[in-house]
């Protein structure tokens, strides 16, 4: 027989036996079967005559006709001969032996008559009762990851008891792209950490519900992101040692699905969180620190540390899961990172020691932004309008980031802050002032948002929400309250520079 005992070859699995003399039976059969047969297409010799009919068989093959037919079964993916002695041929054929060994098919002798159909049988009665054991198997798991739900630590749980069935490594990632190590699990292997991590990020900054099978130094790996399109929660990583078959993919599927619930119930608390950090925000805005400190230790521990910086930033198409990783950043370091959505602007507040985080995260989900000088939560409305408007200019020049500091120390508006111009642009704004105060407008609002887009008419309407014929009315409005003519460049560079130092009066 062939390959000799012990060899790899021995150890391809068999989908089901099947039994042909034909010469080149291959049509009929499905890769991956064992081939049973008599040898009748492979005669003894010439002078051998048939028992049956009494007539003489042809001539025995020559060593290339037994290397077709193995070539021909080994390209359909078969994986062995079985060949029955004793009924049409005493002994095994040696070329055909000869011929199995070079081209690596097994090669088994079926002696003293075995009926093919025992064979059959067995395989078939072997088959069922390994099925019989997926089943149950796969039973008993999904009860077993059904208690670990349960418990009080239901998802660390769930993912303890996937590793256990499969007898792999499961690793769980956050909406950011962090791993979240589980106390009960084994690490993601070091020598292919950094690339499952790479592959992550890439799959959710996409943004949306996907799978895929890599291939990582070898190592077969299984990605699933978790979630919902627009705003995945993380993604579950499974570094499969054995193929997923129909059950495992079961067991799979199952903790996918208890895990993206058990994260977008954690999705309801996170947007009931935001709107706190926005209520907590205007309170400092207002002034109520005390209010907001204590509100702040009793949900986060604290808010950031005086002397701080505020980072602003807005993007017309926000990326996936950018407010999800400030929140895991703000938690990491227990509120020494504080963010709140003001409008369209995001507002980041952190000292110096986390700015390097936070601008991070935010360059990664390509947000650009502008950041204040250093201030007190006291100073705190005064840091947010430069960090707006460093905001602005970094949108102006096409840059990720500008610092208030760029605005406040170079060129003209440099010097004319330094000459105090704040109190000539209140007295130059006043008219306009009053007259929003009194009519209950928001002719200045506009005014700052049409400056904030270069004076475009069809964004700043967008922006606004309005119709471009409603905003050049309202531009128009503001102009006539304060004397200019906002056609003309002479008298928008007057009320531009006005608006840029209206906070330093």
């Amino acid at each position: 027989m062939a390959p000799e005992p012990g060899s790899s070859l021995l150890d391809e699995p068999i989908m089901w036996v099947h039994s042909s003399d034909l010469e080149d039976p291959t049509p009929f059969l499905d890769p991956g079967q064992l081939l049973l047969t008599d040898g009748t297409q492979f005669p003894q010799n010439t002078t051998t005559a048939d028992p049956a009919a009494g007539s003489p068989l042809p001539p025995a093959p020559n060593g290339k006709g037994y290397d077709e037919y193995v070539r021909r079964l080994v390209e359909h993916e078969i994986r062995g001969l079985g060949f029955a002695t004793q009924v049409i041929h005493g002994a095994l054929p040696p070329g055909l032996e000869e011929a199995c060994r070079k081209q690596g098919l097994p090669l088994l002798e079926v002696p003293d008559r075995t009926p093919f159909i025992a064979i059959i049988r067995m395989v078939a009665d072997y088959l069922a009762k390994e099925e019989h054991a997926r089943a149950e198997w796969s039973l008993q798991a999904q009860r077993a990851i059904s208690r670990a739900a349960l418990r009080p630590d239901g998802l660390t749980s769930i993912l303890g008891e996937l590793e256990r069935q499969l007898h792999s490594w499961v690793a769980l990632y956050d909406a950011a792209g962090n791993y979240v190590r589980m106390p009960r699990n084994r690490p993601v292997p070091s020598g292919i950490a950094s690339e499952v991590n790479t592959e992550v990020r890439n799959a959710l900054d996409l943004g949306t519900r996907s799978a895929s099978h890599l291939e990582i130094e070898g190592q077969s790996v299984t990605l699933q992101t978790l979630g919902r399109k627009g705003g995945l929660r993380g993604a579950l990583v499974l570094g499969a040692i054995e193929p997923l078959d129909p059950a495992r993919t079961d067991i799979v599927n199952s903790v996918i699905g208890l895990a993206s619930l058990a994260l977008e119930q954690a999705r309801t608390l996170d947007t009931a969180r935001r709107h706190l950090r926005a209520g907590v925000f205007e309170q400092l805005l207002a002034g109520s620190t005390d209010v907001a400190l204590k509100t702040a230790r009793q949900v986060w521990g604290q808010l950031p540390r005086e002397p701080l910086l505020v980072t602003a930033s807005r993007q017309e198409n926000p990326t996936p899961n950018l407010l999800e990783a400030l929140e895991l950043l703000a938690d990491d370091y227990r509120g020494a990172v504080f963010y709140a959505l003001r409008g369209e602007m995001l507002v980041v507040l952190a000292g110096r020691a986390h700015q390097d985080k936070v601008l991070e995260l935010l360059q990664r989900h390509g947000a650009p932004c502008g950041i204040s000088a250093e201030a007190t939560m006291e100073g705190l409305p005064g840091a947010v309008e430069e960090a707006g408007r460093a905001l602005r200019r970094a949108a102006e020049l096409g840059r990720p980031m500008v610092e208030f500091s760029e605005l406040s120390e170079s060129g003209m508006l440099g010097l004319l802050r330094e000459a105090k111009a704040g109190p000539v642009a209140r007295g130059l704004l006043q008219p306009l002032i009053a007259h929003d105060e009194a009519e209950e407008t928001e002719l200045l609002a506009t005014v700052r948002e049409w400056f904030a887009n270069n004076c475009v008419w069809d964004k700043t309407a967008r922006r606004l929400g309005v119709h471009r014929h409603t905003l050049r009315n309202r531009i128009d409005a503001a102009g006539r309250i304060l004397g200019l003519n906002l056609d003309g460049m002479r008298d928008r560079l007057e009320l531009f520079a006005a608006v840029q130092f209206l906070e330093e009066g």
